[in-house]
């Protein structure tokens, strides 16, 4: 039973010898006896094929030079990192961690200067050069193109060596064209720092060139900050050359933050117009759940620049460009806005408009800002008005929403038919019906409805109460409507004047047709008066 493990390792090995993790494994079964431990990652690298290996080979020479390491002995630790770098590993990555695991452990006893000759050593250019892919070569040929190489030779040399030395590691880095935003970024901050401000600007610019939307963004947004930093409005025009270069092509998902430090730029140093022009140009130029943030930046800077009234054309852009959702919003701010600058013709004009794209169902708020609205300026035509307008939305929605259930029975009943499942007429309409019974019970009412006189009039109540008790009240004279027609009253008689005689005259017996003369005087009905002529 002590044997166990050590016999259920040796049978999975026997198994698949080239299992990396086992053997790893087996090496923490002999933590307490090191000659085990160094036998078994002797054997282990020794056993170990590269073309059938499971899991990473070089993790095995690396743990067994940490191995002497932790026992205090760098000269084997060297050794077998130095027999590692020859190792014809499968990709270049794993002999690019052995290199750096490497200048880490002398890094860790602080032998700098073996650490930096370690990383010269892994970058120097090979007798034969090959591609980084060409799986061809050998990976000791390929290996001065690993960019792990040349980030960890950068981050020493910026450490530890002079500033000629760095730069001379970062311009190789650009050199065989395996440099990174990143590494364009890390090159220019380092220059700034030791003050080449000129040279970080090129070093950008360099960046730019080399790199294409989106990866160049955030080259961009480093080199545009620095700049604006740097220089603020002493080179106005070169730094508005920049922008323009960097919003030529620009993706809509990055030119939000280009903009606004564009449009800043423009405040802070440029001409108010310019930024007006700057924040108009965005409002088109960005993502369309980023416009409505947009607008409220441009109304809100040019409110500050030139008054609220120059911000109409703004709400009035907005509205056409802003989906139903935002343009909703926006003409509730508008409508607003011409609230308090007294315009209340205007407001309604707005909160009409508004409505043709707001359901009462579902923007509920939006109908009940306008009744507040006329409650408070308006008056009982104008409440009406609103209310017909109301109505008439509400069933150009019900009708919409009609069409849209007729179409899905269509297309459901095309679908029916393709399919050839062979269901008779009665079944298909009891099918249609139901289907409509279920829509109807999600989203009543589904037929075209108008609000009933009683809420209409419970409503004009509402309004007819709120507005006897407010001091704002419109009253209209006798001239605003025309009344209600009532019955006409009858004229008393005027005793000073003359009665009017009325004389009898005897009546042509031609009126009365073919009715006999001694039935002519008598007061006769329909029914008498047809028997009569019948027996004539």
């Amino acid at each position: 039973m002590d044997r166990r493990p050590f016999l259920l390792s040796s049978v999975l090995l026997r198994q698949n010898p080239h299992n990396v993790h086992e053997w790893l494994k087996r090496v923490k079964l002999f933590e307490d006896k090191p000659r085990e431990v160094i036998n078994t990652f002797t054997e282990a690298v020794q056993t170990v094929s590269m073309d059938q290996a499971v899991g990473k080979v070089h993790s095995l020479w690396t743990s067994f030079a940490k191995f002497y390491e932790e026992k205090g002995q760098l000269a084997e630790a060297r050794v077998v990192f130095e027999k590692a770098t020859r190792v014809p590993f499968r990709n270049v990555d794993d002999l690019a961690t052995v290199w750096c695991e490497y200048a880490e452990m002398e890094l860790r006893h602080e032998f700098y200067d073996k650490a930096l000759q370690l990383m010269q050593r892994a970058t120097a250019m090979p007798t034969k050069r090959a591609a980084y892919h060409d799986k061809s070569e050998p990976v000791q040929n390929r290996l001065f193109r690993s960019l792990k190489v040349w980030s960890m030779y950068a981050d020493l040399e910026e450490s530890l060596g002079t500033v000629d030395s760095t730069k001379a590691v970062y311009n190789r880095i650009v050199d065989l064209k395996i440099a990174t935003p990143q590494i364009i970024i890390n090159y220019a901050l380092f220059l700034e720092e030791n003050n080449f401000f000129e040279e970080a600007f090129k070093a950008y610019e360099h960046g730019v060139s080399l790199f294409k939307w989106p990866h160049v963004f955030d080259i961009w947004n480093t080199y545009l900050t620095k700049f604006i930093k740097r220089y603020g409005g002493k080179k106005l025009e070169r730094a508005r050359d920049l922008f323009e270069q960097a919003l030529d092509g620009c993706p809509a998902k990055f030119a939000k933050t280009i903009f606004l430090l564009y449009a800043k730029l423009e405040e802070e140093h440029g001409l108010a117009r310019h930024a007006m022009s700057v924040y108009n140009r965005a409002t088109t130029a960005v993502l369309a759940e980023e416009q409505f943030e947009m607008f409220s930046i441009y109304i809100k800077r040019a409110a500050e620049a030139f008054g609220i009234t120059h911000t109409r054309e703004i709400y009035e852009k907005a509205i056409e460009v802003l989906p139903d959702e935002g343009s909703r919003d926006m003409c509730m701010r508008y409508a607003q806005l011409e609230t308090k600058l007294g315009e209340v013709d205007r407001a309604r004009s707005i909160y009409s408009h508004g409505s043709q794209f707001s359901d009462p169902k579902t923007t509920k708020s939006y109908w009940k800002v306008w009744q507040e609205f006329e409650i408070r300026y308006g008056n009982e035509d104008t409440f009406r008005e609103m209310l017909r307008i109301k109505r008439s939305v509400q069933a150009q929605y019900n009708t919409q929403v009609n069409l849209m259930s007729a179409q899905m029975l269509a297309t459901a009943n095309k679908e029916v038919q393709v399919t050839g499942e062979s269901l008779d007429e009665m079944r298909l309409l009891e099918e249609q019906a139901r289907r409509i019974a279920e829509e109807a019970k999600k989203d009543k009412p589904k037929t075209m409805t108008f609000v009933k006189s009683s809420e209409a009039s419970a409503e004009m109540e509402e309004m007819a109460k709120v507005s006897g008790a407010n001091p704002d009240e419109i009253e209209l004279g006798d001239s605003g409507g025309e009344e209600e027609e009532g019955p006409e009253p009858v004229p008393e008689p005027d005793q000073n004047q003359k009665e009017v005689e009325i004389q009898e005259q005897v009546v042509p017996s031609a009126v009365f047709g073919s009715i006999p003369e001694e039935m002519q005087g008598a007061v006769l009905g329909a029914r008498q008066r047809f028997s009569l002529t019948k027996k004539t």
